[in-house]
């Protein structure tokens, strides 16, 4: 079996299960918990290695995964939606598709609210203004709202790169110096 085979596999199973707890959250109108559910267990996985190598490891018994998945669940104050999916996901040994899941749960409510995501990298961190002005030219642009996942990469030097779906703009100063340097090669 492939890497590419295993990741198209994860991207499915995560994409069904983020496919019922979005249908489960739309029909108790609970999107908005289930967003800020989203966040805290991004912010969760994020922060603790300990939560990452419960859902990764294939050593820990299903028992064991949902007494731990349970318990982090509770003391996230969690909605009975994401806790209880995490519980069957556990008892099923699909735990490690979680980031994949939230992923595919926040592009589905992104789509729900007419809303894209844009990722930006920056040389700096953007300010509020900047991140205002970006995101407004960006909706003019796209014709739906953006929400801005920004980063900083400093090796960029300066300018951004923004990737909206398929489409990326890039004006980066490194971008412009490699350009710039492969066109003195042809030259020389």
């Amino acid at each position: 079996m492939d890497v590419s085979e295993t990741a198209s596999i994860s991207t499915g199973i995560a994409s069904r299960y983020a496919t019922a707890v979005f249908e489960l959250a739309s029909e108790d109108k609970a999107l908005p918990a289930l967003e800020a559910d989203l966040d805290a267990l991004e912010a969760a996985l994020g922060d603790s290695a300990d939560l990452r190598d419960m859902i990764g490891s294939p050593i820990y018994s299903r028992e064991d995964m949902q007494k731990g998945i349970g318990a982090v669940a509770s003391a996230m104050s969690l909605g009975p939606v994401m806790s209880n999916t995490l519980q069957l996901m556990a008892s099923k040994r699909r735990l490690f598709v979680v980031p994949q899941m939230i992923q595919a749960l926040r592009a589905r409510i992104a789509d729900h609210k007419g809303e894209v995501t844009a990722d930006v990298v920056s040389a700096k961190a953007l300010t509020k203004t900047q991140s205002d002005k970006l995101a407004k030219a960006l909706k003019a642009a796209v014709g739906k709202d953006v929400k801005l996942n920004a980063t900083v990469d400093e090796s960029i030097i300066g300018g951004l790169v923004v990737k909206v779906g398929s489409k990326m703009i890039d004006t980066s100063v490194r971008s412009k110096l490699n350009t710039l340097q492969n066109t003195m090669k042809e030259v020389g």
